[in-house]
């Protein structure tokens, strides 16, 4: 704990030396950057071409690599989408505030806990104009609406996800059983009023975001654009189809029509941007909530990492990230050590002018610019009720929870029925401990828990130490009613997320 409030404060003291340093060496001290958050739903870390893919081509996210920095071991701080989002937006590992589960629907009068500030909130005290675009996933009452929550405008859904489109339009097509029903009409709003919308969803969510730029030109404005692309349903327009006519297998299909649709839409982003001069001054910022899902088959990928959405192994949480900033960073840079979703609190409000510290936030601007050498982070850590799971810089332990259910247990749904009070924290079979190498072995193809009792022991005091900082999962704001069962390592476990 000491050493990371030693780096805090190095961090704090020297981004403000070198952001006063820029700003008198440039002249552009008159107006705050802007700032601009994508964020993708269900992305694949291998599902972008500046990442490896072979079958996506997404030549606007590999250019905004290109004029900025590409993350190679970044991180979210859960593997499904609610939790992950809770910890992005308050900079705070999203356990610390009770939001440590993926709500499981009906949950109307339950959200991110009202006395946690968002980055929305931090900017707009700043002087920001803050609006949202796309999904929110974080409550759906007055009080936890994104307009209760820092922002200024919103257009979207509140919900987990959405219809691309109610009809099937002429050349569109779906996957799987993702046949478009009516229900999208009664989930978008404008503000806080429920709006019809007949365009496909991703296109609109563009349109808005262009919008809203356009609209806050003349000041600095902080634009979070949620796409819920490419999370489920499968759906796709026949313009995106159509470039990817190759590929014979329709979900395939369907899932790289939506990716480039997402690309489509960073692209937009960056035309408008460029078109009201404030390219240079904007930092954009494109990640993803987590890995992709596995019910989506082969055609999404995490590259060669293990696991999917919902697994705390690397292909659920280690996401692609890219932050542009021109005016400030060297393009086309990687940067290799890893970071968090969290750390965006601390960046944002430090290159706003007012630094909003965290426990678990590092602003990264010193680290990017070679102010500061080493690891923003001595550990990550994640926790889903009888789940762990911590690393350092080489190392990883998970821990999960060992289950007698079958698959034959799993409902239509591919998850276990819960108890009516959700499911505990316990684990009467014990857990089953992984130790990962993730410098010689990310894919976490091999388990050295036995060979190294020293690294594993030290790993596990870490994280009770961390973990006797948090309120226990039973005083979650929500149960943990989502769970289902993998093998790993030989061994069958129950997932809870």
């Amino acid at each position: 704990m000491a050493r990371r409030n030693i780096h805090k404060f190095c961090a704090l003291f020297l981004g403000i030396f070198t952001l006063g340093f820029f700003t008198a060496c440039s002249g552009s001290s008159d107006r705050q950057p802007n700032i601009v958050l994508i964020f993708a739903d269900d992305l694949g870390i291998g599902d972008t071409s500046v990442y490896g893919s072979e079958i996506i081509n997404t030549p606007f996210i590999d250019a905004l690599a290109a004029d900025g920095v590409l993350f190679t071991q970044a991180y979210v701080s859960h593997p499904v989408c609610s939790p992950s989002r809770a910890g992005l937006l308050t900079g705070r590992y999203q356990q610390r505030h009770g939001w440590e589960f993926n709500p499981a629907g009906g949950d109307t009068g339950a959200g991110l806990d009202l006395s946690q500030e968002t980055i929305a909130d931090a900017l707009k005290a700043q002087g920001y104009a803050t609006g949202m675009v796309g999904k929110w996933h974080l409550g759906r009452d007055e009080d936890h609406h994104p307009m209760s929550r820092g922002f200024d405008e919103y257009f979207g859904v509140l919900a987990g996800a959405s219809q691309y489109f109610e009809t099937l339009p002429e050349g569109g097509a779906y996957g799987r059983a993702d046949r478009p029903r009516p229900r999208r009409a009664q989930g978008i709003q404008r503000g806080r009023e429920r709006v019809e919308v007949d365009e496909y969803l991703t296109d609109v969510f563009t349109d808005e975001a262009v919008s809203f730029i356009d609209r806050h030109a003349s000041e600095p404005f902080f634009l979070y654009l949620s796409h819920t692309t490419p999370h489920t349903p499968l759906q796709a327009t026949e313009p995106y189809l159509d470039r990817y006519g190759h590929i014979q297998n329709l979900e395939a299909r369907v899932y790289a029509a939506m990716v480039s649709a997402l690309d489509d839409s960073v692209g937009e982003v960056v035309r408008k941007l460029k078109e009201i001069g404030q390219y240079e001054n904007t930092i954009i910022v494109f990640l993803s909530d987590n890995g992709c899902a596995g019910s989506v088959g082969n055609s999404c990928s995490n590259l060669d990492f293990a696991g999917f959405k919902r697994y705390h192994q690397e292909g659920g949480i280690r996401i692609p990230f890219i932050l542009s900033w021109p005016a400030r960073l060297e393009g086309g840079t990687t940067y290799d050590a890893p970071v968090i979703s969290l750390d965006l609190m601390s960046t944002f409000t430090a290159a706003a002018g007012q630094i909003v510290e965290t426990e678990d936030a590092v602003d990264l601007l010193p680290y990017l610019e070679g102010v500061l050498s080493g690891n923003p982070h001595e550990y990550l850590y994640w926790r889903a009720g009888p789940t762990q799971a911590i690393r350092d810089e080489r190392w990883k332990m998970i821990k999960f929870k060992r289950t007698d259910f079958d698959y034959a247990d799993l409902n239509n749904t591919g998850r276990l029925d819960p108890p009516a009070d959700g499911w505990g924290t316990d684990a009467p079979l014990g857990l089953v401990t992984l130790l990962y190498d993730l410098e010689n072995d990310p894919g976490e193809t091999t388990n050295y828990a036995s060979q190294y009792p020293e690294i594993l022991s030290r790993l596990e005091a870490e994280f009770a130490q961390w973990n006797a900082e948090l309120p226990p999962a039973s005083e979650a704001i929500l149960p943990a009613m989502r769970s289902t069962i993998v093998e790993i390592d030989g061994e069958r476990v129950q997932l809870i997320y």
